[in-house]
């Protein structure tokens, strides 16, 4: 289990990068009232599926905006811009599929870990050094819409090398060694007929 203490999230990883050699990454993705991701972005080459479980879940694709309830599934294909939220009263629950996954996992491990350490805002966004950064190390991976991608280029070539000066990375090895926050049992997660033995196992 990883916990985002600022922006209400507690992802429960059923299959990890490791199980899956990198190509996916599930887990249940608990989001507290109030809670929601840091901000709108894109992933340029990773497609995610979202299937929400319980609660009520805000969803903003391309600019169209939805509630989805229990048994809603929803795909965003690379390159599409969303955001999303807790739309309920009450605890949301959402199994999340993203494809491929191996970069996906260090850039939110990092993620967290900022947050964990209280250096980033309110909503989970680090200052703009470090965002600098951030988005220069893993721009394969996801970059946020605001400011406009084409200022964030200029901005952030400008800002990284001083950054980097003042000791800020793109990725921490201190957050990846860091590990889950807690070990918790879930049901399998089931896999294909056909699928390699060494994938048919549950993963928390």
């Amino acid at each position: 289990m990883y916990e985002n203490p600022v922006t209400g999230e507690r992802a429960v990883v059923r299959v990890g990068t490791e199980e899956s050699g990198g190509e996916l990454l599930v887990a249940d993705l608990y989001v507290r009232p109030g809670g929601a991701v840091a901000g709108e972005h894109v992933h340029p080459i990773i497609e995610e599926t979202f299937t929400v479980v319980s609660g009520r879940v805000g969803f903003r694709l391309d600019g169209r905006e939805s509630i989805a309830e229990p048994g809603r599934r929803l795909h965003v294909p690379p390159g599409t811009a969303h955001d999303w939220w807790n739309a309920g009263q009450d605890e949301a629950r959402v199994i999340v599929e993203i494809r491929p996954a191996a970069r996906f996992e260090e850039a939110i491990v990092n993620m967290f870990g900022l947050a964990q350490d209280g250096k980033t805002n309110e909503k989970g966004m680090p200052n703009l050094l470090q965002g600098a950064v951030f988005a220069r190390e893993f721009e394969d991976v996801l970059w946020f819409t605001r400011p406009p991608r084409a200022v964030q280029k200029v901005l952030f070539g400008i800002l990284t090398p001083v950054a980097r000066l003042l000791g800020y990375k793109g990725s921490y090895p201190e957050y990846l060694e860091r590990g889950p926050s807690d070990f918790v049992e879930v049901e399998p997660w089931p896999e294909p007929a056909g699928a390699p033995e060494s994938r048919k196992r549950g993963s928390v």
